[in-house]
């Protein structure tokens, strides 16, 4: 399971990483210590307000599934405050299982992506290998450099996404698009488009992993097949633009951006209920 389940959880995000007073938290709290809002029964105290209270950083995280598992499968039900002596490996493995969690979401759209071949094979592989992982002891897990793992499947989504967005990209050039200058060029990479002005672009096949989209201008633009893998989105204005087709985009990311009921997302993702 990809979603996370709060009901079958132990407040981990609550407690696990640290907050830095921001436009996204309203206090500091350091790793490893329970944000004061966190109930005894691990609810949020004040989840119905968080956005107006100043937390929306808690709004837009999700686990992907990540916080359920390590409580209910890993530490067989068992949760840091009934049990303490479990609190720093649990602490330790919910760091490793969220990045597992968040890539099996990646592969699991990859596999979407291919026609039977050499490349999805390669893909089914690399998801058997991190299913396999998510299940290993969590003292192994702890100690696991999830982060290397990323790194050596990090290659393998960047030949899907180009697999993917290859037909879009040819559909551009042979239409001008390109050499009109309405969409830009094809590889924005880690870009800083903070602010960017990109009301109605033609941003189809457009390579925007990791690209800083912060605050940008995106109404009505189109993004089909635009790799949108770790782009940050926060405040971008996405009214009328057209997200359904583009590729490895997550709730998060959805969550963070402004939009409305007339931009299209994709079917696997919920519009979020600000935007409305």
């Amino acid at each position: 399971m990809l979603r996370a389940d709060c009901g079958r959880c132990a407040g981990l995000c609550c407690v696990v990483p640290a907050f830095n007073k921001s436009a996204d938290f309203n206090i500091d709290k350091p790793a490893g210590r329970a944000c004061p809002n966190l109930r005894p029964d691990f609810g949020c105290g004040i989840h119905s307000g968080l956005r107006e209270l100043g937390f929306p950083g808690c709004v837009v995280f999700d686990c992907f599934g990540a916080g359920q598992h390590v409580v209910q499968v890993s530490f067989g039900g068992r949760d840091w405050r009934g049990s303490p002596e479990i609190a720093e490996p649990m602490f330790a493995v919910f760091t490793v299982m969220r990045q597992l969690k968040e890539l099996l979401w990646y592969l699991a759209e990859a596999l979407t992506l291919l026609p039977a071949g050499s490349l999805r094979e390669e893909v089914t592989g690399a998801r058997a290998e991190t299913e396999r992982l998510i299940d290993t002891d969590p003292g192994e897990l702890a100690a696991f450099d999830a982060s290397a793992y990323r790194r050596r499947v990090g290659p393998l989504l960047e030949r899907v996404s180009r697999a993917a967005r290859g037909a879009v990209q040819g559909d551009r050039t042979r239409s001008g698009a390109e050499r009109k200058g309405r969409g830009g060029r094809r590889d924005r990479t880690g870009a800083d488009l903070i602010g960017a002005k990109l009301r109605g672009a033609d941003l189809r096949g457009v390579g925007l992993r990791g690209a800083y989209l912060i605050g940008a201008d995106l109404r009505g633009a189109d993004l089909d097949r635009a790799d949108l893998l770790g782009a940050d989105l926060r405040a971008a204005d996405v009214r009328r633009a057209r997200l359904e087709g583009a590729i490895f985009l997550t709730q998060p990311q959805l969550d963070a951006a402004s939009g409305d009921s007339t931009t299209t997302i994709p079917g696997a993702l919920a519009r979020p209920g600000h935007w409305s």
